[in-house]
């Protein structure tokens, strides 16, 4: 399947969330593609699910003195730390009638390309229902899904560096999540590319690892965010810019 793939963009939480949605409606108005994009949260930013609580997830004092944003997702899902500095979030946006997976067969298939992403590095990834990916039982990557109108958006994280101190700093992990998975603090859940390696990584390897991996399923074409987009793009960051909207619940 061709998609169309937009290069990695460096914006603020409220523009990456609203471009996502403007090309999820675009495709709906049928003046969109299907699309593949990467994007890093600059500044770093704490992103929650469309159902949670912000003030349930987040330490939202400690976001402030480290000067990291919230906003919250359309997807569903956790509450999830994106370091600038150590992370890259994809999102696939495509019409349900060209993919035509189940919601679980199609986190599957778009895990499938962050497992072959792994390989590019030489190590095996696996795919764990309903949305992860582990390596040695370890999550690297998290992904949420929402649909509508025949459209679906899912996108996701990819941690090559991000500080796993700051992540469990700024999210409200309870003891509970961390006694289900029977282990003995919450960085065991967890691991970087970086400490998978043992090594130093750079951005542009994982933007390659990235791009090598969802060629593996899709073929990818670069192109540019179009003129509709853009208009829903500059009403919709209005939304997501918004306390009201962060603090929906």
């Amino acid at each position: 399947m061709k998609l169309r793939y937009i290069p990695v963009i460096e914006r603020d939480g409220a523009y990456q969330m609203s471009l996502d949605e403007a090309i999820m409606l675009s495709l709906i108005d049928g003046k969109g593609e299907n699309t593949f994009r990467l994007y890093r949260f600059k500044p770093s930013c704490v992103s929650i699910g469309y159902f949670q609580s912000a003030e349930q997830e987040i330490d939202l004092k400690r976001c402030k003195e480290y000067r990291i944003e919230c906003v919250r997702r359309i997807t569903g899902g956790g509450a999830v730390f994106h370091d600038y500095t150590g992370e890259i979030t994809y999102s696939i946006i495509l019409k349900e009638e060209d993919f035509g997976h189940s919601i679980e067969k199609s986190y599957e298939e778009v895990c499938f390309c962050l497992v072959k992403s792994l390989e590019y590095f030489g190590i095996e990834g696996r795919f764990s229902p309903i949305n992860d990916v582990l390596i040695n039982g370890k999550k690297i990557s998290g992904s949420a899904q929402t649909r509508k109108k025949g459209v679906i958006l899912q996108h996701g994280t990819f941690m090559y560096s991000t500080s796993l101190k700051t992540l469990f700093s700024v999210l409200k992990i309870s003891d509970e999540k961390i006694r289900d998975k029977m282990l003995k603090s919450a960085e065991e859940r967890v691991i970087t590319l970086e400490k998978a390696l043992n090594r130093k990584v750079s951005e542009k390897e994982v933007i390659e690892a990235l791009e090598f991996g969802f060629s593996s399923k899709f073929d990818l074409e670069k192109g540019v965010i179009n003129n509709h987009e853009k208009e829903l793009l500059s009403k919709l960051r209005e939304k997501y810019a918004s306390k009201e909207w962060l603090f929906v619940r």
